[in-house]
């Protein structure tokens, strides 16, 4: 947590607050007494599952007929439309239109937040997959012949095998970016689309534990290498590890438990490949990565791999893409990760949804959405944590919490967040704090600090040596373009004099 500065350039801590529920500390964003979790366990009452038992409520939701679906569900549920709005956060005025027919869903986020807060029941959730299954493509929504192919073990095998380096008739058909609708019914369908059986008997060679066991150690240390020396050449590694896991797949001889777990570790590796690759600069073919990585991770059964797919769309959003996909992919995780006890996946899935409101400059939803990772982080690792996320603790929250503020134009609160982060980062996390100091040194030429803008952004060139990663150079020479604005000065002028030779020879590398 960042507090205000004593004279003596110390960070203060303000006294600290607990929820008055649960005992959980308070975010410093959070004016009530209760916690973000506890708050929302006290709002309207839910929708009962006999509401949705009912032939018309089927009929209007395999149709997408959301008006009629709102009208049935709340009226069977005895609901009123100001409790509708309490449950889904949707203004009163836009459900009644709704209802009416004079109002329309155009957004992804709105149609997450919808069934969300109704509570659409698990085993009706295929019902939505019906428009996707004709030939006619659902009112209104685009058609992206990838969305509707089925989601197959099969399928799975090949979207990533064309991801990794299939024809170039292949490539040119199927990399290509998803965005908006297209990309909301592929992540729908991710969380709805029923899970077919994986397992292979005619293969040569038998896949066992051990082996099993084996491949995910690669994938994890190839991940603890990322941490520490950046992508580098890492994308190659790993992608030819992918290929492995996908020969197996193929040809691997397993049980139906076998199977899953050849899945997990390959919807894993796939996801860690994607990152690798976008790091690295190409973005549409990481894209993919993660894309195929959801279908591995759908065939795993494993909703935390699911949850943690989306999480880097939601990084493809919110940097290079549509930030609005990143909250519709952040939201759909979480969604998806409900029945897990797992603070630190959902932290994590909450950073990366502020950050796409906040680079929509939507800063109450950014800084709520900051809160509760707070929260979340606060509480410790729960027994469903996922093995991966090792790296969500209070350094991380920080700093998210810094480029947050930043992207919302205020470099002075960015600034702070960025020095409470520095104090608590791991020293092993080298890239990361390059990163998050990259942009430290940016709030703080913002701000009009220039001399502690200058001497940070040495600090990050002294991390910089001997890290790969085409995402830090973007970092960095956005840093020093900061500092031309100083350049008349002497702390300005040596820097950009360093920065351009650190930049050639990382260029030359």
């Amino acid at each position: 947590m960042v507090g205000e500065f004593d004279s003596g350039g110390c960070a203060m801590r303000p006294p600290s607050r607990v929820c008055e529920r649960c005992a959980t500390e308070l975010s410093q964003y959070n004016p009530g007494a209760l916690c973000a979790l506890c708050s929302k366990a006290g709002t309207a009452p839910g929708v009962p599952d006999r509401a949705w038992r009912d032939e018309a409520v089927y009929r209007a939701l395999a149709a997408w007929d959301f008006g009629e679906l709102l009208r049935l569900v709340r009226r069977r549920a005895g609901l009123s439309q100001m409790a509708v709005r309490e449950l889904t956060a949707l203004p009163q005025s836009f459900i009644s239109g709704l209802e009416r027919g004079q109002k329309q869903i155009g957004s992804p986020v709105t149609l997450l937040d919808l069934l969300n807060g109704l509570g659409l029941p698990s085993d009706l959730q295929s019902l939505l997959l019906t428009p996707l299954r004709g030939d006619a493509p659902k009112p209104g929504h685009g058609r992206s012949t990838e969305v509707v192919l089925p989601w197959t073990a099969d399928r799975m095998v090949t979207s990533l095998e064309v991801a990794i380096g299939g024809t170039a008739m292949k490539r040119r058909r199927v990399l290509t970016a998803l965005s908006g609708a297209a990309l909301t019914q592929y992540v729908l369908q991710s969380a709805i689309a029923p899970t077919e059986a994986v397992a292979a008997s005619s293969g040569t060679t038998t896949v066992t534990d051990a082996l099993i066991g084996s491949l995910q150690s690669t994938t994890d240390a190839l991940r603890q290498v990322d941490a520490t020396s950046g992508s580098g050449s890492l994308a190659h590694t790993a992608k030819t590890h992918l290929q492995m896991l996908l020969h197996l797949l193929k040809h691997g001889s397993y049980s139906e438990r076998h199977g899953r777990r050849l899945a997990a570790v390959t919807a894993d590796t796939a996801a860690q490949t994607g990152w690798y690759t976008f790091d690295g600069g190409d973005h549409d073919a990481a894209q993919h990565l993660f894309l195929g990585a959801l279908r591995a991770a759908h065939a795993s059964g494993d909703s935390r791999l699911r949850a943690g797919a989306l999480g880097f769309l939601a990084i493809h959003g919110y940097s290079v893409g549509d930030p609005r996909d990143a909250i519709t992919a952040a939201r759909t995780a979480r969604q998806t990760i409900t029945e897990h006890d797992a603070p630190a996946l959902n932290a994590m899935l909450l950073t990366r949804q502020a950050r796409g409101h906040a680079r929509l400059r939507e800063e109450r939803h950014a800084l709520a959405a900051l809160a509760e990772a707070e929260e979340l982080c606060a509480r410790g690792r729960g027994e469903d944590d996922p093995h991966w996320l090792y790296w969500v603790h209070t350094g991380e929250i920080l700093g998210q919490t810094g480029s947050c503020y930043l992207d919302l134009g205020q470099p002075d609160r960015a600034a702070q967040s960025f020095a409470a982060a520095r104090d608590v980062l791991s020293r092993d996390e080298i890239r990361t704090t390059a990163q998050f100091l990259s942009r430290a040194a940016t709030a703080q030429m913002r701000a009009g600090d220039a001399d502690a803008g200058c001497a940070t952004a040495h600090d990050v060139l002294t991390l910089a040596e001997g890290i790969a990663s085409a995402r830090l150079d973007d970092h960095l020479r956005n840093m020093l373009n900061e500092a031309r604005s100083y350049g008349a000065s002497s702390p300005a002028r040596t820097l950009l004099e360093r920065g351009e030779n650190v930049m050639r020879q990382r260029a030359a590398a």
